[in-house]
């Protein structure tokens, strides 16, 4: 159960190695969430991960957990909830992709959608149930900005996010009055720590693009939405100004923009 302060005690953070999650992760035991599950596939830097939330005094369990396995999703997330009540579900797995190569490889294209949204469906689901049947709890969905209109440099990504998104924002009011928050974040281009700057530009890393963001930021306002009980979150703010915006221009205007 959420805490008096509202907080929650419990996080599942599905896709255990995320930069947001465990971004998001380190900024709930700072407040005061005391069990950490991460399911993800079995690595070092999953091992890793569950290491640095134990440094900062949480209990960590690791889980095994493939998106694309989706016939033990139910088993598998299951034992979890089996174990207690689980006060926020974070499903931020996904992958990008790779738009030049997925589009003359139709199995890495289906291989894309099947992470992104299949798999996200699957472990949605089973998860929205057992929350459900605890009566209360919160599932935050990560989008992405990419799902908001296609775009040539990603339309492959944008379109397995624009399906999970539809399909988050259904779940949400299919769940409304039961107890169960659902939320949708949408980012934009995420960079990481030192990725601009002085320090970025010594590397030699290109300048973020406009209206980017980071783990840190999104993980902020993820907590923020959470305590709101926002249904959609964009990140920065200004980005929901510039997507309806975008959505708006013409198609022959729109494909030729550098987007």
């Amino acid at each position: 159960m959420k805490d008096a302060f509202g907080a929650p005690q419990s996080l599942l953070l599905l896709g255990g190695t995320s930069a947001i999650g465990l971004a998001t992760a380190r900024r709930l035991i700072a407040r005061r969430t005391r069990t950490v599950w991460l399911a993800g596939r079995p690595s070092p830097e999953l091992t890793a991960a569950a290491g640095s939330l134990r440094a900062l005094g949480a209990e960590v369990r690791v889980v095994s957990f493939d998106a694309l396995d989706t016939d033990v999703h139910a088993e598998r997330l299951g034992r979890i909830f089996a174990e207690g009540d689980v006060d926020l579900v974070l499903l931020a797995f996904g992958v990008p992709g790779d738009q030049a190569r997925d589009e003359s490889d139709p199995a890495a294209a289906v291989r894309v959608a099947q992470t992104n949204y299949t798999g996200a469906v699957s472990a949605a689901l089973v998860c929205a149930g057992a929350l459900q049947a605890q009566g209360h709890g919160s599932l935050v969905v990560l989008s992405s900005v990419a799902g908001e209109r296609g775009r040539r440099s990603d339309f492959i990504y944008g379109s397995s996010k624009a399906g999970l998104d539809v399909f988050a924002q259904g779940l949400g009011d299919a769940l409304y009055g039961t107890g169960v928050h659902v939320m949708v974040v949408r980012p934009g281009a995420v960079r990481s720590a030192g990725a601009s700057g002085a320090a970025g530009r010594a590397a030699g890393r290109p300048e973020p693009a406009p209206l980017s963001t980071t783990p840190e930021a999104v993980a902020g306002a993820i907590e923020l939405g959470l305590r709101r009980r926002s249904e959609t979150v964009w990140v920065p703010a200004p980005l929901r100004l510039v997507a309806s915006a975008l959505r708006h221009v013409p198609r022959p205007l729109h494909r030729r923009l550098p987007v």
